[in-house]
């Protein structure tokens, strides 16, 4: 059985088509780690995720932000964007089978030494404790007032501490979860004003995963988010996100080996 991480794919179907025909993906044998956003600004954000749900326990997919504001669209708790490319999921007859499926996906995996995220972890987080975190975040979606969750996601999110509760620990926890690239080398509090590639980042700043003696090292960490940042590996991180929906590339990452395959676009977002 192979495991391969796969970058985010935001309704980039027929280039994701391309890679697992690339990588002869097998569900029956192959297990497939997707970074999340599967949806927004591609063409074919509901084939992903019919594709997706289909796959059964072959596909792990952690939640992103493009997931999370199609979720939002769905309560009622978000207005559509400029170059959002989801008004057919919301309009399909299986919407409320696929949304159910979407918020019921975790936003934090652990298996075998790696952690999947979508962004980024805290440098004082534990694995442990990160699961820990991420739990509180998917009871409060897959419960039945979900949609009353999602209403606190809107408005910025203060810095991370233990002792945050309501609305701004949920958008604090999810700052990192789904939103981070760099963080304040000083506080550790996310920089969102930036999302270029690492080497231009602010003096100030600093990768996430690139602060000295992260309590996360004993795992791996794969993630994505980042197309400034581009296919990158570090002894402790792997970034997956080749911006595919940039006319880039999409990428497969094989574990534990890291042998990667990659596919050119043949989609560019509007």
């Amino acid at each position: 059985m192979a495991v391969y991480a796969i970058g985010d794919i935001q309704g980039c179907m027929d280039s994701l088509e391309r890679l697992l025909g690339a990588i002869a993906y097998d569900r029956a044998h192959d297990r497939l780690w997707l970074v999340g956003d599967l949806v927004n600004r591609g063409p074919r954000s509901l084939d992903v995720l019919r594709w997706a749900r289909e796959q059964g326990d072959a596909v792990v997919s952690v939640l992103g932000n493009h997931d999370l504001h199609l979720l939002a669209r769905a309560a009622g708790t978000a207005e559509a964007k400029r170059r959002d490319s989801l008004d057919d999921v919301l309009a399909a007859p299986d919407r409320d089978a696929l949304i159910d499926w979407l918020r019921a996906r975790p936003f934090l995996h652990v298996d075998a030494g790696h952690v999947l995220v979508h962004a980024g972890l805290h440098p004082r987080w534990t694995v442990a404790k990160a699961r820990t975190l991420a739990a509180e975040l998917e009871a409060g979606l897959r419960g039945p007032e979900w949609k009353l969750w999602m209403s606190q996601l809107g408005g910025a999110a203060p810095a991370w501490r233990d002792d945050l509760d309501g609305a701004a620990r949920v958008r604090a926890l999810l700052s990192f979860f789904v939103r981070v690239r760099c963080v304040d080398r000083d506080d550790f509090e996310p920089v969102t004003d930036f999302d270029g590639p690492p080497e231009d980042a602010p003096d100030d700043a600093v990768p996430w995963y690139a602060l000295p003696d992260p309590a996360w090292a004993d795992h791996a960490v794969v993630f994505g988010h980042w197309a400034a940042h581009g296919l990158r590996m570090g002894e402790r991180w792997i970034a997956t996100d080749a911006g595919c929906v940039w006319g880039k590339g999409l990428t497969a990452v094989r574990l534990p080996d890291r042998a990667v395959t990659q596919v050119k676009s043949v989609e560019v977002a509007s």
